[in-house]
């Protein structure tokens, strides 16, 4: 019989082949697609993506491999055995699942290198049992170091392509070689293994497999793969553009305001800084123009938010429209935008703030009613205002507060002598906001006595602040400070909280006085505070007082006498401050009971000398006899006018004359010894104090 040694991989359908190279490709770009999207999936969804990956990677080699055979012509009958054809897509599907997975876990260069060997493993383990379930009708030698050299080739070229997908330093082109590599380890395995494989034919035949059948099982074999690998090749675009469409909205969002669709401060910040640049290189010119609404906030409290947002819509639209090619504009936050425009003569960037300016003072109809704003504009210009964006866009907002606050009917450009000044409380208010945060503040406590007993009956509590480079700084600076820049609520509940702890740790049961501005007053919860700052500190109700001027109350009248009463009903004691000046009405006390009608330090600094001052002292004195109101005059620094207080029969007094404000020992003396001594027995009054 004669024996003829044929090498599978000497005759071929070249056909096929091509095909088999095909689907190779295509599986080989789904592969890498898919793996470095597990790369970067969390949890599970890492998970899932790898089991799909794996779908593609078997589908691919199984694919491959059988297409690839297929095209081989043995010279003798072939079969193949079915259950160890399914087994060998089991194995290419299982094997790659591991692998992948295990190249993915970790995004480094070492860990795609286990995967990838791993996944070279899986392909040689689907040839060799692919290779089983081809029967042919003759006797079948394998060389075994061709085995070995394929397997090897598998693990090298895929531990390649795994490690180069998880390498960041290669760059761009790292897709594109792994997917080479891949196919590579691919082809070499199918190809050096087939070479591996001798057959000698026991029947000779010129056809032992019909031609057509052959094609029609290779091309049926191809196309499910084809499909298979689409299906993930499609998974991942449609994940791909989901994630592109999402990223593009997080992007617009991150980037642009949610009500009015224009850029934020995020944005602003980006583009002011990117066009400093440009006008740094190119020597240009950039213009700022801050812009805060005026009488925004009348829209929102008579008219609604619903209105003060749809205001805001339409006037986006319309600072938009009042742009001229290359500008933006921008909504900060609330009610304030800006405006970026680089310009080469001066004239340019007056007409475009002049055009914002009539825009936003163009009436409005929104709804039922006719919205007429108007803004305050500030503008800056670089290079001459500022040299970088923080700086630029800094004065720019000092002018447009300075515009604010002097009410000016035109755009304000920055002025640095003018505008120092603000920028001085500006800093002044960050120290401040600073300082409550640290506990920085302190209060000095100022004694209130009894003129007829001369025993303490009180302390007011004085808020002092030593800044730790300007100095002491006066409550007439900064308190206003406060109230300007929206945190006078925090300090007051500061003060507040620190008098009650002060008090309670003294040794005596003096009241304590604690001043309430009038923007603390029109703040609805005032009283629960109250109420929760003597139960968290223990101090009795009846040791507090709170201290306002009638200035606090005729703002809203009715709303601030419910407040009070609200208050007074917790058994905190109430007090008239500075009566005397401003509005002093006597239908305030009527309409309220006070506990005390504090005399303005006005009066006492005129006693000695002015027959009207003393009048005047004499007539509020009656009145608070009439009403039962203990009247306690402030500002007493000598003792001629206490001498004249307690001739007149003034019930308490507070001044230098008892004592500087100062941090509390816990010791009561009695202040007042000394001048009770020195006024003759006839003169000394009969005090009202409760």
């Amino acid at each position: 019989m004669i024996k003829v040694a044929l090498c599978i991989a000497t005759e071929h359908d070249p056909w096929l082949v091509a095909l088999a190279v095909a689907i190779c490709c295509a599986g080989a770009f789904a592969i890498v697609q898919m793996c470095e999207r597990s790369s970067h999936a969390p949890g599970l969804q890492r998970l899932g993506w790898a089991f799909l990956t794996a779908i593609a990677a078997g589908a691919t080699i199984w694919c491959t491999h059988f297409v690839a055979m297929l095209a081989f012509e043995a010279g003798a009958p072939v079969t193949l055995d079915p259950v160890l054809t399914i087994s060998s897509l089991v194995v290419a599907v299982a094997g790659s699942f591991a692998a992948i997975y295990l190249a993915t876990r970790e995004r480094t260069a070492l860990q795609g290198a286990l995967g990838g060997a791993g996944f070279g493993g899986a392909i040689s383990a689907m040839h060799y049992t692919g290779m089983a379930a081809y029967r042919v009708d003759g006797l079948v030698t394998w060389d075994l170091t061709y085995v070995a050299v394929s397997i090897v080739c598998a693990s090298a070229f895929s531990a390649a392509a795994m490690a180069v997908l998880g390498s960041d330093r290669i760059g761009r082109h790292r897709l594109a070689i792994a997917t080479a590599l891949i196919v590579v380890a691919i082809a070499t395995l199918h190809f050096v293994a087939m070479t591996a494989m001798s057959v000698t034919p026991l029947v000779l035949s010129d056809t032992p497999l019909d031609a057509r059948e052959v094609r029609a099982l290779a091309w049926a074999t191809a196309m499910v793969g084809m499909m298979v690998i689409s299906a993930s090749v499609f998974a991942w675009l449609i994940d791909r553009q989901t994630r592109s469409d999402a990223m593009r909205k997080l992007t617009h969002m991150a980037l642009n305001d949610a009500l009015t669709g224009l850029p934020n401060r995020v944005a602003f910040q980006a583009e002011i800084q990117r066009e400093v640049e440009i006008a740094r290189a190119t020597g240009g010119r950039l213009g700022v123009l801050a812009i805060d609404l005026d009488r925004f906030k009348e829209i929102n409290d008579v008219h609604g938010h619903k209105a003060g947002d749809e205001v805001l819509i339409r006037l986006a639209a319309r600072l938009r429209e009042a742009l001229g090619p290359g500008d933006m504009v921008a909504r900060l936050g609330g009610d304030e935008f800006v405006a970026l425009t680089r310009f080469a003569d001066r004239a340019q960037l007056t007409a475009l703030a002049d055009r914002l300016d009539a825009t936003l003072k163009t009436p409005l109809t929104v709804g039922h009613f006719e919205a007429r704003l108007g803004a305050s504009i500030g503008i800056a210009i670089y290079p001459h205002d500022g040299d970088d964006a923080e700086m630029l866009a800094n004065n720019a907002d000092l002018a447009m507060y300075r515009a604010k606050s002097e009410g000016a009917p035109a755009p304000c450009y920055y002025d640095s002598e003018l505008d120092d000044v603000i920028r001085d409380r500006r800093e002044i208010a960050n120290d401040l906001r600073r300082a409550i945060d640290r506990n920085e503040l302190e209060v000095h406590y100022q004694v209130q006595a009894s003129v007829a007993s001369g025993e303490v009956t009180g302390y007011e509590a004085l808020l002092r602040w030593t800044h730790p480079t300007r100095g002491s700084i006066p409550p007439s600076t900064f308190i206003p400070i406060a109230e300007e820049n929206g945190f006078i609520l925090a300090l007051g509940e500061w003060v507040l909280r620190r008098a009650c702890m002060d008090a309670t740790a003294w040794d005596h049961r003096s009241k304590v006085a604690v001043n309430v501005s009038p923007l603390q007053l029109a703040h609805a919860n005032l009283p629960r505070l109250f109420h929760q700052v003597l139960l968290e500190t223990g101090l009795p109700p009846r040791r507090l007082e709170i201290e306002l001027t009638e200035t606090a109350i005729v703002a809203d009248r009715a709303r601030a006498l419910h407040v009070l009463r609200q208050i007074k009903a917790l058994g905190v004691g109430v007090a008239l401050d500075d009566f005397g000046t401003g509005y002093s009405s006597l239908e305030t006390l009527r309409a309220f009971p006070f506990d005390k009608i504090k005399l303005d330090r006005f009066f006492a600094a005129e006693l000695a000398g002015s027959p009207q001052s003393t009048a005047i002292l004499r007539a509020v004195l009656a009145l608070g006899k009439s009403l039962s109101i203990p009247v306690l005059a402030e500002g007493i620094e000598t003792q001629e006018q206490f001498e004249v207080l307690a001739h007149e029969g003034c019930d308490e007094v507070q001044g230098f004359l008892l004592g500087h404000p100062g941090v509390m020992t816990g010791e009561n003396p009695s202040p007042l010894a000394d001048a009770l001594e020195s006024i003759p027995p006839a003169q000394a009054p009969q005090s009202t104090a409760a």
